[in-house]
């Protein structure tokens, strides 16, 4: 394990040369493998995996801007290029691992908690907590895949999976919503628009409700800054409620109301330049849309909307 770490403190440095040097120069991917075999050369002791560092560090800055997109939207209150070098290049390292590392030889835990301590021995003085902070979140928001391998005692809040009815009840609320979003052609032919996240999911575009807006006024605006388009919201097709765990504040409820909308332009859909985790945006036909990966539970949201879909088109044809 000291080896891994070291590995990864090597990975660390050559990223973060790179990119002192891409804010002066710009910087080639050809600079960066030079910087990388100069410092696995000076740094790494034939007994460290070698390989490894290589496979990492050229992964992190392959990857890099799906990456920094996940990051953007867990700190949204630390904007990326006004991150230390060192934490966004940590973050960019743990993320990697955490998404793509093979889970037998990098759990999730080993993870975060390895980029922790790259934070500690190369950041500032809250560069540890910080990179906790924004991986806890990626990590709560992945659904905390392996958290039954880490024991109680550790734990900094209570499981959900622990939480009784009255504590369910009593938590925070954030409100956020979304959209079945439809168009028709000219032909009749009904598509649906999904947005495309760096965890290789189709789902639905939604965003918080911000405060003294409606919930119809939050959708119409949240679907403009995500798909670029501009929608009519016609029927509320169902609310998902579920509990997250913000590494900081803890435990809270998310409820997101999800509408049926159609969409007035539909070839202007595109995704900002600012994705916040997404990679990609477009319209299925109905028949593709079982075909599809997309979350256990989004699936009945979307089947409801089609379900809707279909009702208004049957009733418009025997009208």
């Amino acid at each position: 394990m000291a080896q891994r770490h070291l590995s990864r403190s090597i990975a660390l440095q050559s990223l973060f040369e790179w990119d002192f040097r891409a804010q002066i120069n710009g910087g080639a991917e050809n600079e960066f493998f030079d910087i990388l075999k100069r410092n696995i050369s000076e740094f790494a002791p034939e007994t460290v995996e070698r390989n490894f560092i290589t496979t990492l560090a050229t992964g992190v800055l392959e990857k890099r801007d799906a990456l920094d997109a996940v990051i953007a939207k867990a700190a949204r209150d630390w904007p990326l290029e006004q991150t230390p070098l060192v934490d966004r290049n940590v973050l960019r390292i743990g993320l990697y691992e955490l998404l793509f590392a093979k889970k037998d030889e990098v759990p999730e835990r080993v993870a975060i908690n390895e980029a922790i301590e790259l934070g500690k021995s190369f950041g500032g003085e809250r560069s540890g907590k910080f990179v906790n902070g924004v991986l806890g979140t990626i990590y709560k928001e992945m659904g905390e895949p392996g958290k039954d391998d880490e024991p109680k005692k550790k734990r900094k809040f209570k499981r959900k999976e622990d939480l009784n009815k009255e504590e369910k009840e009593q938590l925070p609320l954030k409100r956020l919503v979304g959209a079945v979003v439809y168009h028709v052609d000219g032909k009749g032919n009904t598509q649906l628009a999904f947005v495309h996240d760096v965890f290789g999911y189709w789902t639905l575009s939604k965003g918080g409700v911000e405060e003294g807006e409606d919930e119809r006024t939050s959708v119409i605006r949240e679907i403009k800054e995500e798909m670029n388009l501009q929608i009519i919201p016609e029927a509320q097709v169902g609310v998902n409620e579920y509990i997250a765990t913000d590494p900081e504040i803890g435990n809270m409820r998310k409820r997101v109301t999800y509408f049926l909308a159609m969409a007035g332009s539909p070839r202007d859909i595109k995704l900002p330049k600012v994705s916040g985790g997404l990679d990609d945006v477009k319209w299925f036909n109905l028949s593709e849309i079982s075909d599809i990966k997309v979350y256990p539970d989004v699936r009945p949201i979307i089947d409801k909307g089609v379900q809707l879909l279909k009702q208004k088109q049957d009733a418009k044809g025997n009208s």
